[in-house]
């Protein structure tokens, strides 16, 4: 295991979550937004209104520069995060969870607890120096992130579309070498 259950979960909904602003952006309506907080497992207050989906909207930019910034730069980052949303962690234990740190009350808005959840979870980034299981795709036409949690770090890739299209190029320019 590279990182807690509760650290891996919410460092994959940040990449997911920046990764669906785009392009191509898949979290448009108050609709997609109530699909994404299903599919992370979110917890807590969900208002399913556009305030709330503008406000989770407006998060992408931020999570992409504390996911991206360097290990001694990211402190700065999440300590204004956990200081603006007046963070303090707590152990709980819900549903099929087990014990897990949550640093706002569920009743806090959504786009606070994701930034709050994010910051949370750069603190063991930067505490087991692992910044370089984050980074962006190395398709050249994709600027999405990737969270690499695999044994030999050996992830690339953004999505399945990035990796097949990368694959199908490599393999046309190994059959144009061999003719």
């Amino acid at each position: 295991m590279v990182f807690a259950h509760d650290t891996t979960v919410a460092l994959q909904s940040a990449v997911a979550l920046v990764n669906a602003v785009g392009p191509p952006s898949t979290i448009t309506s108050v609709t997609d937004l109530d699909a994404f907080y299903r599919e992370q497992g979110y917890t807590g207050r969900h208002e399913r209104t556009t305030a709330e989906l503008d406000d989770v909207l407006g998060l992408p930019r931020r999570l992409r520069a504390l996911l991206l910034a360097a290990r001694d730069d990211a402190p700065a980052l999440v300590n204004d995060a956990l200081a603006e949303a007046d963070a303090v962690p707590r152990l709980v234990r819900h549903d099929a969870e087990d014990w897990h740190v949550h640093a706002v009350p569920d009743h806090a808005p959504l786009a606070t607890r994701i930034l709050v959840e994010t910051a949370m979870a750069m603190i063991d980034v930067v505490r087991a120096d692992a910044h370089d299981r984050i980074g962006t795709c190395a398709d050249d036409t994709c600027d999405g992130l990737v969270l690499d949690l695999s044994r030999n770090r050996s992830r690339r890739y953004c999505s399945t579309t990035c990796t097949n299209r990368n694959a199908q190029a490599a393999l046309r320019a190994r059959r144009a070498a061999e003719d």
